[in-house]
């Protein structure tokens, strides 16, 4: 299973991005997305809809305390992956996170990603297993996630077929040139 944990969501400054790492999380094969900082129904409305309307299992949900999160999710022996600009790169630690293996430890294969939004505090990089970069260079937490959560399944989530299996209420049918769009209810 893999969950993204979203930081420190403000409003209105975040609600855009925040949306985004929650669609990318969804379309990339992640099961869910846990947001803190403030409160945003919409946001949680935004993408049960979407959900809903696209098919898939996929959950969102809040939580205040994100130390809380990261630590309950540590136990049940997910591993810890914080995405940062500071971190080590990706390449380097791609082979250890593909199979989830920690300090000695058997493969889980459950992980938590943490995309950050106000600043992160040290006890984050702290419980994180692997505190990873993408570039080591600033750009888009949404840019970054896509990256890991690829690396991660080895481009597998870009073969999901999102078909009548799905249980989607809208389907693309893939086109060369234009847009087709089926409902399928």
């Amino acid at each position: 299973m893999i969950f993204v944990l979203r930081l420190g969501h403000r409003l209105p400054r975040d609600e855009r991005i925040t949306t985004h790492v929650a669609l990318v999380s969804r379309a990339f094969g992640a099961d869910g997305i846990i947001y803190s900082g403030q409160h945003d129904g919409s946001l949680e409305k935004t993408v049960e809809s979407i959900a809903g309307n696209w098919g898939g299992r996929f959950a969102i949900s809040y939580e205040k305390n994100f130390l809380n999160v990261i630590r309950d999710y540590k136990k049940k022996g997910f591993v810890i992956i914080h995405m940062t600009m500071y971190g080590i790169p990706l390449p380097e630690l791609e082979t250890k996170i593909k199979t989830n293996k920690k300090a000695g430890e058997s493969a889980s294969g459950n992980v938590l990603v943490v995309v950050g939004a106000e600043r992160v505090p040290k006890e984050v990089y702290e419980l994180a297993d692997y505190n990873v970069s993408v570039t080591s260079q600033p750009h888009s937490e949404v840019a970054a996630l896509a990256i890991l959560l690829d690396r991660l399944q080895g481009g597998k989530e870009l073969e999901r077929n999102f078909d009548e299996h799905f249980k989607g209420k809208i389907r693309l049918r893939p086109n060369e040139r234009g847009k087709t769009i089926e409902k399928t209810a």
